[in-house]
Parts: structure tokens; C-alpha cells; sequence
């Protein structure tokens, strides 16, 4: 009885180990390139100045300016035409994400042969995503408690606190704050959306969808707003989550795969 009891443990790890090999072993390299990234960030906080100085333009202080004191500004923060654009992919996540919603209303309306059960669980994965990653872990948790100030917050580029690295809860900030990149994490959520599209949309929106949130984050940390492990970390976040929620669905309903 013994041994048919620690076959069946046995089993029955294997199973939850034994992955889906799209979803699973994604989420995987995804989870721990994560870590990886925040531990090399951590290691290197160079990278994150270094990168943001190179959109920051330095200038002459002021008589009143405290000795040391650094002066400049962020100069694509003041251009009307990428302040417009910013706007525009800010509120996109949240017309993308009614839109989803609307979808996933009209698919409960149809029943029987008309109803489509792999593209209500794919916009509930979307929907669900948007909520645990921007939402709840960026935008609730990390931003809220990490402590790490704006580039434009620090003393290096024209501020008054002093910079810490990612992963670093020893900052000043206190709310708000950089890491990681609520606007980095909903743009990638849009990227996520490539994986669930169905044929032929796929090929009409893979390349607009990846271009937007690339260059969401990149806006960000031209603008002084964000530091690179910011967005990096913050983009890379909702794709880990994303994935999660797919890999635990297929788990749930394995199904054949398909697009919304």
C-alpha cells in the first residue's frame, strides 16, 4: 500500500511539474529572467543612469542653487507632440480592456454550437491580467511601497533625493513612485494581447501592437519618469502574469487553443 501510495505522490508531482509546453515552460524562462533582470540592475545601478542621462540636458543653475546642485531638464517631457502621444497610449490600455469586456459580455449571450469557450477564457485571461499586473501588483503594491524617486525626483538630474537601485526599498519617495512602470506594465499587457488573437487580426495588429508598447515605455524614460528597470521590469511583469493566467486556465480547461 506504501509503495502504490508514494507511486501515486509521485504521479501526481510529475503532472503539475509536466507544463504545457506553449503557456508552462513560458511563464518559466519569463518568472526567472525576471529576477534575473532585477538582480542585474540591482548589481549594476550604472546602467539605469547612464541611460537616463542620455536624454537629460544639463544647464546652468540659478544664483539661489545650493553647491553641487545639478540643473536641467528632460527635454522630450516638454514637446507638445510626445506629450500628445504619451496621453494617447495611457488611456489605450483602458479603451483596449472596455472593448474586451464588451466582447466577452456578447460572448456569454450566445449558447449552444454559437458559443465559443476558448474565447471567453482568453478575454477573461486578458481582462484578469490587466488586473493582477498594472492593476493590483505595479500600480496597488510595487509603485505604492517601493520607495524608489523619478530620475527627475533625484539629485543626479535637478532633484532632491537621492537615487537607489531597482529593487532597492530604501528610497524617499513616498507614493507614486518609480518601480516599477504602471504605464511600462500595461504596455506590456497590449503585447500580451498577440497571443491570444486569432487569424488573420494576428497578422494585421502583432506588428502595431508591438511597436506601441515598446514605445510606450521608451516615453517614459525619455521623459525622466521612469529609469530602464523600470520599464524593463515592469513590461516584462505583465507578461509573466499574463502567461501565468494562461498556462493556469489551459490547466483548467485543456482544450484546443484559440484566438479571440
Amino acid at each position: 500500500m506504501t509503495i502504490v501510495f508514494r507511486n501515486q505522490e509521485r504521479m501526481a508531482s510529475k503532472r503539475w511539474l509536466r507544463l504545457p509546453t506553449t503557456a508552462g515552460g513560458a511563464f518559466l524562462l519569463l518568472f526567472w529572467t525576471w529576477w534575473a533582470l532585477l538582480g542585474l540592475f540591482a548589481a549594476f545601478p550604472q546602467i539605469d543612469i547612464f541611460v537616463s542621462r542620455l536624454f537629460f540636458l544639463t544647464s546652468a543653475c540659478p544664483p539661489s542653487a545650493g553647491l553641487g546642485q545639478v540643473c536641467g531638464v528632460f527635454p522630450y517631457s516638454s514637446q507638445p507632440i510626445f506629450i500628445l502621444i504619451r496621453k494617447i497610449f495611457f488611456e489605450l490600455p483602458n479603451v483596449t480592456a472596455l472593448l474586451l469586456l464588451c466582447m466577452l459580455f456578447v460572448s456569454y449571450q450566445q449558447h449552444g454550437a454559437t458559443f465559443k469557450p476558448i474565447r471567453a477564457r482568453n478575454l477573461k485571461v486578458a481582462l484578469a491580467a490587466l488586473i493582477i499586473g498594472p492593476g493590483l501588483i505595479s500600480n496597488i503594491i510595487l509603485k505604492q511601497y517601493s520607495g524608489r524617486p523619478r530620475p527627475y525626483e533625484t539629485d543626479i538630474f535637478g532633484g532632491h533625493l537621492h537615487f537607489v537601485p531597482a529593487g532597492s526599498f530604501a528610497g524617499k519617495c513616498l507614493s507614486n513612485c518609480s518601480f516599477i512602470s504602471g504605464e511600462a506594465a500595461s504596455a506590456g499587457w497590449l503585447f500580451c494581447l498577440i497571443l491570444i488573437l486569432p487569424q488573420p487580426a494576428r497578422t494585421a495588429l502583432a506588428l502595431p501592437l508591438a511597436a506601441i508598447s515598446l514605445l510606450m515605455p521608451a516615453l517614459r524614460v525619455s521623459f525622466g519618469g521612469h529609469y530602464l528597470s523600470d520599464v524593463v521590469l515592469g513590461w516584462l511583469s505583465s507578461l509573466v502574469v499574463f502567461v501565468a493566467l494562461l498556462s493556469l486556465s489551459q490547466r483548467s480547461h485543456p482544450q484546443k487553443k484559440s484566438g479571440i
